[in-house]
C-alpha cells in the first residue's frame, strides 16, 4: 500500500527528530527475518543505548539531512535498517555484532562514527575495541595507580619503623638514655639540700639583727602618739573647779 504524502512527511519529521542528536549509526539489511528475531534485535540495540528502525531509503536520506549521520543515509539501496545512538558507538557495534553472529539473516552495509563513514570490516574492528566505560575504568586505574603505590610505600616505611622501634625496646636498646637522666636528678638533690641548709643561718641572723631596730621604731611611734594627748589633759582645768574658783574670787565676805 502506497504511503500518502502527508504520511511520508510525518514519518520523515519523526525520524529526523530521533536522528537529530545521534552521533553514530550502523546500517544493515536482512532477509527472512522473523518477528521474534526482529524483537530480539531491537532489544539488543536498546540494551546498548541505541534505537532501531527499518526505513525506506529515500525517507531516511531526507530525515538525515543536517544530522551527524547524514553521510551514511545517502544513496542506500535495497532493504535498509538503521541502528543509531548518541552514546557509545562501541557498545552499539558490540551488541549488533554479537547478535549477527548467531543470526545470519542480518548483515551490515556500512556505519558512521562522529561523521566518518566506516565499512563492514571497520564495524568489526569497532566491535573489538574497549567501550567508553572500560576505557574510563582503565584510565582511572592508571591515574590512581601512582597514588596507591606511594601510599603503599609510605605505609610500609612507617610499619617497618614501628617494628624496628619495638624490637629495640624489647632488647633494651633505648634504656641507656633514660638512666643518666634519673641518675643526674639523684646526684643533684643533696647539693640543693646542702645549699638550703647553708643559707638558713644567714637568713635567721639577719632577722635577729633587724628585730631590735624594728621594735625601737614601734616604741618611738607609740610615745609620739601619746604625748599630745597628755599635754592637752594637763592644760585644761576641770569644769567644776574653774567655776568654784571664779565664784570665790568675786563674792564679798558677809558681815556677822
Amino acid at each position: 500500500m502506497a504511503l500518502t504524502r502527508a504520511t511520508k512527511t510525518e514519518k520523515v519529521k519523526k525520524l529526523a527528530t530521533e536522528l537529530e542528536h545521534s552521533t553514530s549509526a550502523i546500517i544493515g539489511t536482512f532477509k527472512g527475518l522473523t518477528a521474534s528475531k526482529d524483537f530480539e534485535l531491537r532489544k539488543a540495540v536498546r540494551g546498548a543505548g541505541g534505537s532501531y528502525h527499518v526505513v525506506k531509503n529515500k525517507l531516511a536520506a531526507r530525515a538525515g539531512e543536517g544530522t551527524k549521520i547524514e553521510a551514511a543515509l545517502q544513496g542506500l539501496k535495497g532493504v535498509s535498517a538503521v541502528a543509531y545512538t548518541s552514546g557509545d558507538p562501541v557498545a552499539l557495534a558490540k551488541a549488533l555484532s554479537a547478535w549477527v553472529k548467531d543470526n545470519a539473516e542480518f548483515t551490515f552495509k556500512l556505519g558512521i562514527v562522529d561523521g566518518k563513514v566506516i565499512d563492514v570490516r571497520e564495524i568489526g574492528d569497532l566491535a573489538t575495541m574497549p567501550g567508553k566505560e572500560e576505557l574510563f575504568s582503565k584510565l582511572l586505574f592508571l591515574i590512581q595507580s601512582p597514588a596507591q603505590r606511594l601510599a603503599t610505600v609510605i605505609n610500609a616505611t612507617g610499619r617497618d619503623l614501628a617494628v624496628v622501634i619495638n624490637q629495640g625496646v624489647e632488647k633494651g636498646k633505648f634504656a641507656g638514655s633514660a638512666a643518666p637522666v634519673a641518675e643526674a636528678s639523684v646526684a643533684e638533690a643533696p647539693a640543693a639540700e646542702a645549699q638550703l641548709v647553708a643559707e638558713a643561718p644567714a637568713a635567721e641572723a639577719q632577722l635577729v639583727a633587724e628585730a631590735p631596730a624594728a621594735e625601737a621604731q614601734l616604741v618611738a611611734e607609740a610615745h609620739a602618739i601619746e604625748s599630745p594627748a597628755a599635754d592637752a589633759d594637763a592644760a585644761q582645768p576641770e569644769n567644776g573647779t574653774a567655776s568654784q574658783a571664779g565664784e570665790a574670787a568675786t563674792t564679798d565676805p558677809v558681815e556677822g
